[in-house]
């Protein structure tokens, strides 16, 4: 659900430490994801190009007058020849500290805002810039997912180096 009232959206400025913890939540769930499934582990553990913000709170990072309703995160891979990602996948976490308030609708009981972790293969090679391959992607719109998120904004996660690095709008 979609949450655009006013009243319910924070509009703190994320930092750089935010821009951090929500590498790690990526991080974390996909350890835990890889452990739980080793036949994804072993095609795609190796193929991680990098970890990005999306959408609305990617786009408050630009320009706090966005508002936060959530985080969308998401891992992308370099795609395997022999199996595709399971694009559907979507895991809810909490950002365990209410610097940006509560996802109180959405997620009663989180201490903070909730964080939609996702995952996406890009038909690119393991060693692929992700900021490259994204504005890439994103300009194509091939697909349902690059068109939606072009609406918005693309911020980088991972790799460290490239933290807080706006992708999209280029």
């Amino acid at each position: 659900m979609k949450n655009r009232n006013p009243a319910l959206l924070s509009f703190k400025p994320i930092e750089p430490e935010d821009l951090r913890r929500l590498l790690e939540l990526a991080r974390q769930d996909r350890l835990t994801f890889f452990r739980k499934y080793p036949e994804w582990a072993r095609l795609y553990a190796g193929r991680v190009i990098g970890v990005a913000l999306c959408q609305g709170a990617a786009a408050d990072y630009i320009d706090t007058t966005a508002g936060i309703n959530d985080f969308d995160v998401s891992t992308f891979f370099a795609a395997h020849p022999k199996r595709r990602w399971y694009a559907k996948r979507i895991k809810s976490v909490d950002f365990e500290n209410s610097k940006f308030g509560q996802s109180e609708i959405t997620r009663p009981g989180f201490r903070g805002r909730r964080v939609d972790l996702m995952g996406r293969a890009l038909e690119v090679a393991p060693d692929a810039d992700l900021a490259d391959a994204l504005r890439r992607w994103l300009s194509a719109g091939a697909s349902e997912t690059a068109r939606e998120l072009r609406k918005k904004a693309v911020v980088l996660l991972e790799p460290e180096d490239q933290l807080g690095t706006v992708v999209w709008p280029d």
